[in-house]
């Protein structure tokens, strides 16, 4: 951990950088296994011959399907939109480990609903299924970022919360891999994807795509477990008066006694600013809504960070996801298993741009610069992608094989991954877990998991439809829209990266312009930590000579 360069707001104690915060941040992040399991394995689930065969769906028209399929995947979208708002009342009153440990429970209770599904059922059980499971990933999508966020140093809070796109990769990558425990534990062989695994090795019939949806217990149990094992945030604490727990909680994540000058210092500012919060509207539940609807500035906030989730759908990323598939028969490859395999390399790339993210980048290159080359590199190769559906018609000529133009398109949809996974997959979920101030952040958090899921399931309702009606034009539409996305990052977007949560407001100051804000708070924070180190040494110096 210590190998990785971090760049400090005030000198911070090495024992500040232990397995403790690490620990913490890693178990609520694993609530994004959940969601990034069951965005990967839903689509080509719906895909396999013998899920359609099951529930009557080879018989049926394309569009019957695609609007049948639109359904499935946007009932869980539409289902943790509502589940986002239902995490804030859940995280104020309760707290951010309580509220996780819910959110596990509601989870595992839709996965069970799912499973029981039969052709004897119908789909509607399934449909009940996935928006209980959406319910419980919405929440869990308000809740862990903000934990993450408020137990972290600020040197590694980037990195911490990066975590939880981590989790999401690789719980995107298990969902389309089988570990093959069920099917080929005795042969010792490596794991495929789940649904490329089953379809490959398991003879279609109920089994083969039931496996896929009864995976779902497993992160869903191992967020249940973990949960237990939280330390509360100390900054949730003292916003409900149990400050004596609270300055425990944050001498145990620091690994530091509750008297050290950092700890005193960290949890004086905590203390200090949540006082200052309530003292504007007061506390109780309705007080963080008041508080940011009668302040212009956090209203702005508020607008931005859930307009980084808009611009992040806006790259295609949840039509991919979903409906991975029907992306790649339109650029011409045919066949369910070369289908599922080419889906699996697209998520190990996801999986290995958003560890080169966490590790190397968020904290390193900063927020702005990160959306801003995604963008570029993600337009281009759309851009090319489309017009190589527009000249080729690789659908029509399908039968004859994938020459070099459909090669050339399947590396370019990798090129455009490639830009994806370590800019704009994880940085909005960064931001908006950073951008406010603890009074409110429960709030709007809510909502910044809210536009998340609103904007997805938008995508996802229509994607089937948009292919059906405007084929290669689905590509220049995001592409298009990434270009756009540039100039919003560069003008409204100010850089958060290593700034103290407390002092996050000072981004927003009137006259600071946002592509200046970083470099001016920041040499604030230097001056003052100096200033401060100035009189400490002072203080010792006038003490060693009254001496």
């Amino acid at each position: 951990m210590g190998r990785f360069s971090r760049v400090e707001d005030r000198p911070t104690p090495k024992e500040v950088y232990n397995w403790r915060v690490y620990t913490a941040s890693v178990i609520a992040a694993f609530a994004a296994v959940m969601i990034g399991y069951d965005a990967a394995f839903i689509g080509t689930s719906i895909a396999l011959p013998s899920f359609k065969a099951e529930f009557g769906l080879d018989k049926v028209s394309p569009s019957k399907f695609a609007l049948i399929s639109a359904n499935i995947v946007s009932l869980y979208q539409a289902g943790s939109f509502f589940g986002s708002v239902f995490g804030y009342p859940l995280g104020f009153f309760y707290g951010r480990k309580v509220g996780l440990l819910v959110t596990a429970v509601v989870f595992c209770i839709g996965v069970i609903l799912q499973v029981v599904a039969s052709s004897k059922t119908g789909l509607g059980i399934i449909y009940a299924g996935r928006v209980i499971v959406g319910l419980a990933i919405g929440a869990a999508s308000n809740l862990a970022p903000i934990y993450v966020a408020e137990i972290s140093p600020p040197a590694i809070r980037g990195r911490l919360i990066g975590l939880y796109e981590l989790c999401w990769q690789i719980g995107g990558v298990i969902g389309m891999f089988d570990d093959l425990v069920v099917i080929q534990v005795l042969t010792f062989r490596a794991g495929f994807w789940i649904n490329y695994g089953v379809n490959i090795h398991v003879k279609p019939g109920r089994p083969q795509w039931l496996i896929a949806f009864a995976v779902q217990f497993i992160p869903g149990g191992l967020l249940f477990i973990g949960a237990f094992f939280l330390t509360e945030s100390p900054r949730w604490l003292v916003s409900r008066d149990r400050n004596t727990q609270a300055l425990k909680n944050l001498a145990y994540l620091r690994n530091l006694p509750e008297d050290h000058a950092y700890v005193a210092e960290e949890y004086e500012s905590i203390e200090a600013t949540i006082a200052h919060e309530r003292g504007l509207v007061g506390a109780g539940f309705f007080g963080p809504l008041r508080t940011v609807f009668e302040n212009r500035m956090l209203i702005k906030r508020l607008l931005i960070g859930s307009s980084l989730f808009a611009w992040q759908n806006a790259t295609g990323i949840n039509a991919i996801n979903y409906y991975s598939p029907t992306i790649f028969k339109s650029i011409g490859i045919t066949g369910t298993s070369t289908a599922l395999l080419t889906t699996g390399v697209y998520g190990i790339i996801k999986l290995v741009g958003a560890l080169i993210w966490l590790l190397f980048l968020v904290d390193a290159l900063g927020r702005r610069y990160l959306l801003i080359v995604g963008s570029i590199g993600g337009a281009l190769s759309m851009y090319y992608i489309g017009a190589f559906i527009a000249i080729s018609k690789p659908v029509a000529t399908a039968s004859t094989g994938l020459g070099a133009g459909g090669r050339s398109a399947v590396a370019f949809f990798y090129i455009w991954t490639i830009f994806y996974s370590p800019t704009w997959n994880g940085t909005p979920w960064v931001v908006g877990a950073e951008f406010f101030p603890q009074h409110v952040r429960t709030f709007t958090q809510a909502c910044m998991a809210a536009s998340n899921w609103l904007y997805g399931f938008l995508i996802t309702r229509f994607t089937p439809q948009m292919f059906l009606a405007m084929g290669y034009g689905v590509y220049m539409f995001f592409a298009s829209l990434m270009v756009l996305s540039i100039f919003y990052i560069f003008f409204i977007l100010p850089e958060t990266k290593q700034v103290p949560l407390e002092r996050m407001e000072e981004l927003f100051e009137p006259g600071l312009k946002p592509w200046r804000a970083h470099s001016v708070v920041m040499a604030r924070v230097y001056e003052q930590n100096a200033e401060r180190m100035l009189e400490q040494k002072s203080s010792l110096t006038h003490d060693r000579s009254d001496n």
